[in-house]
């Protein structure tokens, strides 16, 4: 299946080729453009595309900047990492509405899939209120189904009403493959709107993603103090263990990223590299859940263990006898 996919992208990747190479306009792209004209979103041709990032290793690697009209995946191996991954994408959010033009006073919409909502839980409003989110309105929508939030993110990005949409899925279910992630590729590049797919407890595989981002959580560092020093014993802004698995790069890039929800902005804070692939796992690698460090004092060695004498076996005339 991941085969076919790949192929199926491949084949799609040089039919725009073709196109571009004979000068004439990529024909889904196209049709969705017609359909933005037609239900009155026409896009604007001067709007920018990419965003800085203000890392300069991360803007290299995502050509630019952040794509204002493209699908970025943000997926998380597993529900564990789920506050990671969500944190992430809301300071992705907040970064785009304080600095994209035209975005600032537009409303957020959350798309959960009601099966990765009931694992990964609602958003905290309050919460993202203190993460940088302005007073602009908020919505969340949960739809019953997968391909009801599908329907409602196509049409969302179509509306041109919101700065940002974050579409949470849980896994890689088999009705959201290539050609629907692609359908909401097209919607985003004619409408100019950014999508951002949060994937949950999600495997690597084809999609029309412009880029993609796993998340791990990583240590905080301790709250920095007006005069610059650093207060001792407490936790700082959150931070974000970033892996690019998907772009134009030769090799994964790895690096950690401070959030500050004041200046509304990232700060790396270690230096930038290639990540190292990492090894298969193998087949039963046990649970993946990390070690108690407070737990009760174990069980008591057992006794002194006694030498008991072998039992006595008994003679053909009745009698017994000690075993040797």
């Amino acid at each position: 299946m991941a085969r076919s996919a790949l192929a199926q992208e491949t084949v799609f990747a040089l039919r725009e080729t073709i196109a571009r190479l004979e000068g004439k306009p990529i024909p889904a792209l196209a049709a969705a453009q017609a359909q933005a004209v037609a239900e009155g979103q026409e896009r604007t041709q001067d709007r920018p595309t990419r965003l800085e990032t203000g890392i300069a290793a991360l803007d290299e690697a995502l050509d630019g900047g952040l794509p204002l009209d493209a699908i970025t995946e943000i997926r998380s191996r597993g529900f564990f990492d789920a506050g990671s991954a969500s944190g992430f994408t809301v300071g992705l959010s907040v970064l785009i509405k304080a600095r994209a033009p035209k975005a600032e006073n537009l409303p957020l919409l959350w798309i959960s899939d009601r099966m990765a909502s009931q694992e990964a839980g609602a958003p905290y409003l309050i919460g993202m209120r203190g993460f940088g989110l302005g007073t602009e309105p908020f919505f969340q929508a949960l739809p019953n189904r997968l391909d009801e939030a599908l329907w409602l993110a196509e049409a969302a990005l179509a509306s041109g009403a919101f700065g940002v949409t974050i579409l949470e899925t849980r896994g890689n279910p088999k009705t959201f493959g290539l050609t629907e992630s692609r359908r909401l590729a097209l919607r985003a590049k004619a409408a100019g709107r950014p999508l951002l797919l949060l994937r949950h407890a999600a495997e690597e595989e084809a999609s029309s993603a412009a880029f993609r981002f796993l998340t791990q959580p990583a240590f905080a560092s301790q709250r920095r103090l007006p005069d610059g020093s650093m207060l001792g014993g407490s936790i700082g802004p959150s931070v974000f263990r970033l892996t690019l698995e998907k772009s134009r790069n030769p090799a994964p890039l790895c690096l950690s990223l401070e959030w500050n929800p004041h200046d509304r902005r990232f700060n790396c804070v270690d230096t930038p590299r290639h990540a190292v692939p990492e090894r298969q796992p193998a087949a039963h690698s046990g649970a993946l859940f990390p070690k108690t460090f407070d737990r009760p004092d174990l069980a008591p060695a057992p006794g002194a263990v006694l030498a008991f004498d072998r039992p006595a076996r008994g003679r053909p005339d009745g009698s017994f006898e000690r075993a040797s």
